[in-house]
């Protein structure tokens, strides 16, 4: 059946020893969920009813905001639809799975953070929040900047490795040095002194991630144009007047491509748990942002009263990292020519 959507004999056995591999498999399918549960966060855990009828009109709270005054709520600036529901119990409405937001604080708790029960099911943090709410909510921050730390920091990777490599002489040597610069500059230092002067936030952290995370696959790119730019294909290519960039990028790219596919999963799995170690340093997403690196922090300090806090995110960052490294295994199998499908 595959052989009808792809003609590449070599492809078609990668793809076969990948699909071979029952835990990278696993895997996909867990990064799969993992995505559509973060895309559709709002239609599973939030403070607002997907559907609700009112006088006979039918109205989308989780995908449209309504002032308090289209439901007769006077003096509030923002609606409460349980409020509603227990005034009118004409309403007919239908909740999410987990009624909670995760910056929503429950106040008819007696104390927090509170253990696991009906109401909240993984239990609440010091604050009176949803547990499940905060983690459903860290996943979604965490795969968004997970991917969008490897999505800029390869193509800068690849860029820069790529023109390194082809070019060769003063390029690659200046190229090299500069790479060797950045690379003995003190990380963890350099974050401490931005996040006091400019203030942690979203964009700071994939800046800063970025600026020091291209560095690895230009390594590897470089190591691969030094070694296919004489080629024969390439010199036949650069005969027939081909350009520089017609060279690169059309000719040597696609033939140097395993070094990307083969380390996205642990690039991506690797971002996951560093900024979950940076939100339980105290230099992450700022308050107050879900994270998973946060409930672990409080979890820390209340271990022996919330066990919860430290259980929960501990699990959820297992189970996305552990995803992540069976597909990266299951790749660095697909590619290994000694491997029989």
């Amino acid at each position: 059946m595959l052989e009808k959507y792809i003609k590449n004999e070599q492809s078609l056995k990668r793809l076969k020893r990948f699909l071979a591999s029952k835990r990278a498999v696993f895997g996909l399918v867990l990064v799969f969920l993992m995505l559509f549960i973060s895309i559709t966060a709002e239609f599973w855990v939030n403070n607002k009813p997907l559907i609700l009828v009112y006088n006979n009109t039918t109205y989308l709270p989780v995908i449209k905001n309504y002032h308090p005054s289209t439901f007769g709520q006077k003096n509030a600036f923002i609606t409460d639809y349980r409020k509603l529901e227990k005034q009118n119990p004409n309403i007919k409405s239908i909740w999410p799975i987990i009624k909670w937001n995760p910056f929503e604080t429950d106040k008819t708790l007696e104390g927090y953070p509170a253990p696991p029960s009906y109401q909240h099911w993984m239990g609440s943090d010091d604050r009176g929040r949803d547990v499940l709410a905060r983690l459903v909510y860290g996943l979604r921050y965490s795969l968004g900047f997970a991917l969008l730390v490897w999505i800029v920091s390869y193509v800068i990777g690849v860029f820069l490795g790529s023109i390194m490599g082809f070019f060769g002489s003063w390029v690659d040597l200046i190229g090299q040095r500069f790479v060797e610069i950045i690379e003995s500059l003190p990380s963890l230092f350099l974050l401490i002194i931005m996040v006091s002067i400019f203030g942690a936030s979203f964009s700071l952290l994939v800046g800063f991630f970025v600026f020091f995370g291209w560095m690895g696959i230009s390594i590897y790119m470089r190591a691969e144009f030094l070694k296919l730019r004489h080629r024969e294909f390439v010199e036949s290519s650069r005969a027939m007047g081909g350009g520089t960039f017609r060279l690169m990028f059309t000719h040597i790219l696609p033939n140097a491509l395993v070094p990307i596919i083969t380390f996205s999963p642990f690039v991506i799995a690797g971002s996951i748990a560093g900024l979950a170690t940076l939100d339980y340093l105290g230099f992450g997403l700022p308050a107050p942002t879900p994270s998973w690196g946060e409930l672990l922090r409080q979890g820390k300090e209340q271990f022996t009263v919330a066990w919860w806090l430290a259980a929960y995110p501990s699990l959820a960052m297992f189970i996305s990292i552990m995803a992540f490294n069976f597909i990266g295994e299951g790749v660095r199998d697909a590619f290994d020519s000694k491997k029989v499908v």
